[in-house]
């Protein structure tokens, strides 16, 4: 089998530069990285028959008696790692996953974004996303002391981040992932660093790459970086807000028209676009939401966006349409506000689009959007009066949503959700018997 150019490509870096070891990337179901290395001699061999693993050791994967998985590298995704040392330099590439026979593992999530991505591109569309993923530094992973006090924005001694992001940027963009910008965040210790906008595959292995670059930058400055969602009790969770847009074969967006009678300047792609969003939101929030952890984000009070709800420029709603540069139609585009940075990027961003593109298709009427009313003011019982449903309060009622939703279920299969929802299932019957400091402390004493 002879190889493509890109694959050529990658062969002679290889040689050219000196490198050793090829870490082959994939993620188990949760969206952890896995990863394995290969010598440069299995290459050419690894391009057109694949190299096989055990799947039996990787969550949702399979079991003992059938694990024999084989990994191909997609050369497009080839880049050195600049955090191993220059000599006996390491590169990586991620891989769609397969059986043994060749047909595509119904288990990888990659395999699901790919799927929902050529679905638009049949009906015309490319999927452009573009994520801000938020973050804590800890002086370890054994606790949660924080590095600094600094808040939103501040560039002070309070940002002691600061090194640690300018060096994780440089990463980045030394690997091809282009940044818009960063920045400590309102948390104590708390950072952000948004990724400019691109296919929705090409971002999800950025994202893949982006989490773990700031961790092996953190690990090299002696400290701890993590995405849990809510790691400090009186703290501002850590979100990953997605922008996102469709552009039409001709290269312009579908979501911008100048002649919306709203005044956002929103094609009716994108109202319907937006009316999935919200239509579908309580059913794929397993999968943007998807620890028991994510659901003290949503649920706590702080400002995160939880009820099904849409605006121009309001902040406290779901979804926003921002008004950075209102008359240009590349900037057009819609911020979900509910996913959080622990999310597995490939099956969050086929959910996303696939509740998009059924509110296309079912021509779903956009309800109106909120502006003049901050939602963080109003308590859940006043919201709830006034009709607004509200995201699932805990993942047991996430299971519950994702369980019973055709439009999960069409998207992922049945292989993978019926293993997320029986993972998960366990893992709110493992949290419910958890008697917590909180209990003991309130009901102990008087009862």
């Amino acid at each position: 089998m002879s190889m493509t150019p890109q694959q050529d490509f990658v062969m002679k870096t290889i040689e050219s530069r000196d490198i050793h070891f090829v870490r082959f990337w994939f993620t188990d179901v949760l969206g952890n990285m896995k990863s394995f290395a290969v010598s440069p001699s299995e290459l050419e061999g690894a391009f057109s028959d694949g190299m096989g693993f055990d799947g039996s050791c990787i969550a949702g994967f399979g079991v003992t008696q059938e694990s024999d998985m084989l990994a191909y590298p997609d050369a497009s995704t080839f880049q050195i790692l600049p955090w191993r040392p220059s000599s006996n330099a390491v590169a990586r590439m991620f891989c769609s996953v397969k059986r043994p026979d060749g047909r595509e593992f119904e288990g990888d999530p990659r395999l699901v974004l790919q799927r929902m991505v050529q679905k638009a591109a049949d009906a015309g569309f490319t999927f452009n996303v573009g994520p801000e993923l938020e973050y804590y530094y800890f002086e370890s992973s054994e606790g949660t002391k924080v590095l600094d006090r600094g808040g939103y924005f501040d560039l002070t001694t309070l940002d002691s981040g600061t090194d640690l992001r300018r060096d994780t940027v440089l990463t980045l963009e030394g690997m091809g992932i282009p940044v818009e910008y960063s920045h400590h965040e309102n948390g104590p210790s708390q950072n952000e660093i948004d990724l400019r906008y691109t296919d929705a595959l090409s971002m999800a292995d950025a994202v893949m790459t982006y989490k773990q670059v700031v961790k092996e930058i953190a690990r090299k400055y002696g400290v701890y970086a993590s995405f849990m969602p809510k790691p400090l009790e009186d703290e501002p969770g850590s979100g990953m807000h997605v922008h996102q847009s469709l552009f039409s074969s001709d290269g312009k967006n579908a979501f911008f028209d100048q002649g919306d009678p709203l005044g956002y300047n929103l094609s009716m792609t994108a109202k319907r676009y937006i009316a999935g969003l919200l239509k579908y939101a309580p059913e794929f929030s397993l999968l943007t939401n998807q620890y028991v952890n994510s659901y003290k984000r949503l649920t706590t009070g702080a400002e995160v966006p939880a009820y099904l709800s849409w605006g121009h420029k309001n902040r406290s709603t779901l979804i926003r349409i921002p008004g950075y540069r209102p008359n240009r139609a590349e900037a057009c585009r819609v911020e979900l506000r509910s996913p959080d940075s622990a999310a597995n990027p490939y099956l969050a961003f086929s959910a996303m689009l696939a509740a998009g593109l059924a509110g296309i298709e079912q021509e779903l009427d956009i309800p109106d959007p909120i502006e003049e009313t901050n939602l963080f003011e109003h308590s859940r019982w006043c919201l709830e009066g006034k009709g607004l449903e509200p995201l699932p309060l805990n993942l047991g009622e996430a299971i519950e949503r994702f369980k019973s939703s055709e439009l999960m279920r069409s998207v992922l299969g049945d292989y993978l959700h019926s293993y997320l929802v029986r993972a998960k299932t366990e893992e709110w019957e493992e949290y419910q018997k958890h008697v917590s400091r909180w209990e003991l402390d309130k009901l102990l004493p008087i009862l």
